[in-house]
Parts: structure tokens; sequence; C-alpha cells
């Protein structure tokens, strides 16, 4: 970790006044430094995120899967004024549980219990040599943690990778899903199918080698915030290309193309018909992912990753949906545009009722 009067020149330097204020300390604790655009430069963390403080008190889930013992990172936010429901938010491919910060604020303030994981092969996650991975293992994991703290029921929110995670939940658990709501979830369509080109396990493993903060950067502005950037969405940057900096390079790097082969050759797309739980869509229409879209022949990449198409042909498959659009967000509309993100979240989630 940096020194702190590195770190806190960085966070004046680069956090507006007024926009994400907590994030003052979370960003100074966990070691983000000041890098242009152009620049790899910046901390190291461990395989483990060792290094990356999160803005809440992380807990700890041990339990044996695949003949492996592994641990999952969550956060348990309790609110000050229950209401008695239980929201539990599953993060993407590129993100973590910290990043839900905003969500996390918004929904324990309104009286929701939070349940926010890190599932394994992620973040401060078990990442295992060999791991079978499916959306039916992380499904089950996830429902033996909540388990194991006596949640019978919840709403669960999945984001991005999380979002067909949270899809596969619903169809593996109807009677404990209370509500399923999808945010620019991907998976809402066959990439494999449509014509994007297959990798083996070891093509990915080299391409996630070569991950760096300016790689990041430039794919997170293009996709996530709709050619939109802000310096509030460097400690992110930071937090995934320092785990490639650090000691665990391989093994993070390992993981994570384990976890593209699970995305790319496992769509949910042709199952949410069979989704029976009241269902909350919530779509940034500037949204453009598509896994492998980057090395896909031209005639494929003008094909896949239209959002505000993918909202409207999902909204139609799942019976009794609602849609909300977000005509101007991008892939990450929590982060982008975390005000009306949550108020359309919060009438949602009260809907229910």
């Amino acid at each position: 970790m940096h020194r702190l009067s590195r770190l806190s020149r960085y966070a004046v330097a680069t956090l507006r006044a007024g926009a994400l204020v907590s994030f003052v300390s979370l960003v100074a604790t966990s070691g983000a430094s000041a890098a242009s655009p152009d620049s790899n430069a910046g901390p190291a963390y461990g395989p483990e995120l060792q290094g990356f403080d999160y803005p809440y008190p992380v807990n700890r889930f041990d339990f044996t899967s695949q003949r492996t013992p592994l641990h999952m990172a969550y956060l348990d936010v309790k609110p000050s004024q229950p209401n008695g429901r239980t929201v539990v938010l599953l993060h993407g491919k590129n993100f973590c549980a910290a990043t839900w910060q905003e969500t996390i604020d918004t929904l324990s303030g309104a009286g929701y219990r939070v349940i926010a994981p890190d599932q394994i092969g992620f973040c401060k996650s078990s990442k295992p040599a060999q791991y079978q991975y499916s959306f039916q293992q992380l499904a089950n994991n996830t429902h033996a943690l909540l388990a194991s703290l006596g949640i019978k029921t919840a709403t669960i929110v999945g984001h991005s990778t999380g979002g067909m995670l949270a899809a596969r939940y619903a169809l593996m658990y109807p009677g404990e899903t209370q509500q399923l709501v999808l945010v620019n979830p991907i998976g809402l369509e066959d990439w494999k199918a449509l014509g994007v080109p297959s990798k083996t396990v070891d093509e990915w493993f080299d391409r996630e080698l070569r991950t760096s903060a300016p790689g990041i950067r430039r794919y997170e502005q293009a996709t996530y915030y709709a050619g939109q950037w802000s310096e509030r969405y460097e400690p992110w940057v930071q937090m995934l290309a320092g785990m490639y900096r650090g000691p665990g390079k391989r093994i993070v790097a390992w993981n994570s193309a384990l976890l593209y082969d699970m995305i790319y050759t496992q769509p949910v797309v042709y199952e949410l018909g069979q989704i029976r739980v009241p269902t909350l869509l919530m779509i940034g229409d500037k949204d453009t992912t598509a896994i492998g879209k980057d090395f896909s022949p031209p005639e494929v990449q003008a094909r896949i990753g239209h959002y505000a198409e993918l909202a409207k042909t999902t909204h139609a498959r799942i019976p009794g949906s609602t849609l909300v659009e977000f005509p101007d967000l991008g892939h990450a509309p929590q982060m982008q545009d975390p005000a009306a993100f949550h108020k359309a979240l919060l009438a949602g989630l009260a809907a229910l009722h």
C-alpha cells in the first residue's frame, strides 16, 4: 500500500466534491494512486484483494465444495429500522461486493437487510486452482450462504454476470426467491450461436494475463458508462487492475479464464420463459456488452449487444415482468446515475407489497 500522503493527494485530485464523499476514505485506505490514462502504474493487491478495504465489515463463509475447502467473503448490512425484507446483491464479472456501496446504503436506509457476497473466483473470495464453474454451482453456494444466515426468502438482485446467476438462482429456488431484479444482465442472447468464436480456457488465460488499468478503463468508459467518464469510477479500475499487478496475478487470471468459459458456454436465455417469480428488469439502453465481441468478425459484432432491443425481448420472455429503461445509460446504471437508478429500484421493490 502507498503512503497516506500520496493517497490523500490522489483522493483530493480525483474525487469531485459532493460525489461519493464516503469513497474518500475507501480510496485512501485502498491504495489507489494517480496515474495517466495510458499508465498501468498503481497499487498491487493480493489474490483475494488483500490491501483493498471494503466500505463495510467483511464476513467469511467457510464451506467445502467439489472436495475443496473454500470461503466466500460477504457483506451483511443490517438496517437501523428493519422492514422485514432481505435483498441479496450479486455482482458482475468485473465488479465486487464493494461496488454495490451506494445501493447498499440506499437499501439499508430504506429498511432492507442487505447481503452482498463475492462469488468464488472473485475479489476477496477463494480462487481455487481447479473448479468446475457453473451458474448452478454458484447459485448453490449462494443458497448455502443464505441458509447459514437463517435467511429463508430474499429479493435477488443481479447485475451483469450476476444477472445470469440471479436468473439461475430464481429457476433453482423459486420458492425462496421473493422477487428477482435483473440489472443489465448478460446472457440475454447466445453469443456462441450468434457467431462469436470460441476460445479455450488456455486462450482466455493468456488474454487475462494482459489485463491492465488502461484497458479496463477504456472498456468501462465505452460500455459501462456510455462513453462518459468520471474520476469517481477510478477506484474500481484500480481495484481490478491491482489484482493483476500483485503476487497472485496468475491465479486471478486463471480463475477469470474459467469464469469466462462458464459465461460463454452457459447461456440462460433459453430458460427465461420458465421464470415464475416477480421480476423487475432495469436496463441501461446504451449498453453494448457482449462476451467476445472484441475478437468477433465485423458482421457478428454488428448483431450482438443491442440492449435497447434485448430489454424488450427479455421483457416479453419473462412472464409478468416489469421493465424500467434508462435511455441514456450504459451497462452500470446504478453507478452512472445512482439517483435515478435507486429511485426506480425502491419503487420496484415496494411494488411487491
